[in-house]
């Protein structure tokens, strides 16, 4: 049987090589399901054993020069993106038991890839919240302590990850959704430069720029071979990047890189004591790796950051929701969260929406400066430990009471506001045994660079095999 805490390369490799056939991996996957996926929820929407097992052994019978760099590898789409003939409900009451009719655009190429597309991931209703609850599927659970969040929104993924049901994943992040869960259980999750995985090529193309999916693995090999998968261009949408260069990754050489350590943005965000002395532990790794690691002041007003974050945020998820927020019978399943952002999104006036986009533009031109003298900048990945699962989102960090139901993921906007290419990666447990991450930076574009770096941080410090979750 297949050890399903390889990573994805070395899984695919044996397929190749028939030291293994996908359909043994993809008993031994569905096993794994059967023995963990009732403790932390992670997998939903699971399709029949015997239709994924007629799959596999279909795709055993593909000859090797028609095989897909992703052959027979089972994988969970996260429940935000359509995959067709499987439910998309979004979290939400309101699509509960769609089935979706086509796959989203990183779908496609995921499946053509050679994939064999298993069940969703759970998500929060609409990805809002970082935190992994809907009234659909209920709670996905920490599988370092199921009584924890296990973040989100991409949680349902990074879940699947650390317990060995999946090697690979797809996510999405506006606000930390490829970040938090990973850095919650122990996995990596890169948010790419924007542009890299082209959405979907309809409605408005041009404005909302703020969302991008994104891979997640135990690894950051396979984090670019999804990504290879995942990205380039599209001619029909305008921002569309090329994803050449992306593989093969090899570990960076350190010595004589610079760091940039942001630390807590100049005193400026909230983060629980124990959490911001073990990131600045896990930063001085950098050290022994022969870079030099530099604590930054602030580099730009952190409440401009946040302004410029909550108009804009705002105004795109209004865009995308109004339509159920004018219907009577579709309004009253809205949870609070998503109608805060709506009736913001409606208050905002053009101008609200320009100014907002001009402290995002200047931004930009700092960050843009700060990577003329340093490599990465980092940032712990959450401001808080995973809180109780039963609660719907943190309402104080040190006893500083928090205005806004996401007030708690400051720390993401950074990169997300300007399209920066960002991973986190695992960088060891607190004193209660939950695991934590840091957000390596890159400048726009360079995803290569920063996932070579990842690399080298990872076989330096391996946590998602050195301390797996013990369900």
């Amino acid at each position: 049987m297949s050890n399903l805490f390889s990573s994805a390369h070395d899984t695919i490799k044996q397929l190749t090589s028939k030291e293994i056939k996908a359909s043994d991996l993809m008993k031994s996957t569905i096993a794994q399901i059967w023995e963990v996926n009732d403790q932390v929820n992670a997998i939903v929407s699971l399709r029949e054993e015997q239709d994924l097992l007629s799959d596999a052994e279909a795709a055993d019978q593909v000859p090797m020069d028609r095989r897909g760099p992703l052959h027979g590898l089972p994988i969970a789409i996260k429940d935000l993106a359509d995959a067709k003939g499987l439910h998309t409900s979004q979290g939400s009451p309101i699509f509960a038991g769609q089935i979706a009719q086509s796959d989203a655009l990183p779908v496609a190429r995921i499946r053509a890839a050679g994939a064999i597309i298993i069940g969703k991931t759970n998500t929060p209703e609409f990805g809002l919240g970082s935190h992994t609850f809907n009234p659909v599927f209920g709670t996905t659970c920490n599988p370092y302590d199921p009584s924890r969040s296990a973040g989100g929104s991409s949680g349902g993924a990074a879940v699947a990850l650390a317990t060995g049901m999946i090697s690979i994943a797809d996510g999405s992040d506006m606000m930390g959704s490829l970040r938090n869960p990973a850095a919650w259980n122990n996995v990596y999750g890169m948010r790419p430069s924007w542009g890299l995985v082209p959405g979907e090529p309809k409605e408005d193309v041009f404005l909302h720029s703020l969302s991008t999916s994104g891979p997640m693995a135990r690894n950051p090999k396979d984090l670019a071979l999804l990504l290879s998968v995942m990205s380039g261009a599209d001619p029909r949408l305008p921002f569309s990047m090329s994803n050449e260069g992306l593989l093969p990754v090899e570990p960076a050489n350190l010595s004589g890189k610079r760091i940039g350590w942001l630390n807590d943005w100049g005193g400026n965000l909230e983060i629980e004591p124990s959490l911001l002395s073990d990131t600045l532990s896990a930063v001085q790794t950098f050290s022994n790796m022969g870079a030099s690691v530099d604590i930054l002041p602030a580099p730009f007003s952190s409440a401009a950051l946040w302004e410029s974050w909550k108009t804009l945020r705002s105004w795109s998820l209004a865009a995308s929701y109004i339509s159920y927020f004018e219907t009577p019978h579709l309004y009253d399943l809205l949870k609070p969260a998503v109608l805060w952002e709506i009736e913001n999104g409606l208050a905002l006036s053009g101008l609200d929406i320009h100014n907002a986009s001009c402290l995002r533009s200047d931004w930009y031109a700092q960050a843009a400066r700060l990577f003329e003298e340093f490599d990465v900048l980092v940032l712990p990945s959450t401001q808080i430990w995973p809180f109780p699962a039963e609660q719907v989102h943190p309402t104080h960090i040190n006893d500083v009471e928090l205005d806004t139901y996401h007030r708690w993921m400051e720390v993401v906007i950074p990169a997300s506001l300007i399209g920066l290419p960002v991973v986190n990666v695992p960088a060891g447990f607190g004193d209660a045994g939950l695991p934590f991450g840091l957000q390596l930076i890159g400048a726009k574009g360079q995803d290569a660079a920063l996932l070579s770096i990842a690399q080298a941080w990872h076989e330096a410090k391996d946590w998602p095999n050195v301390r797996p979750p013990q369900l």
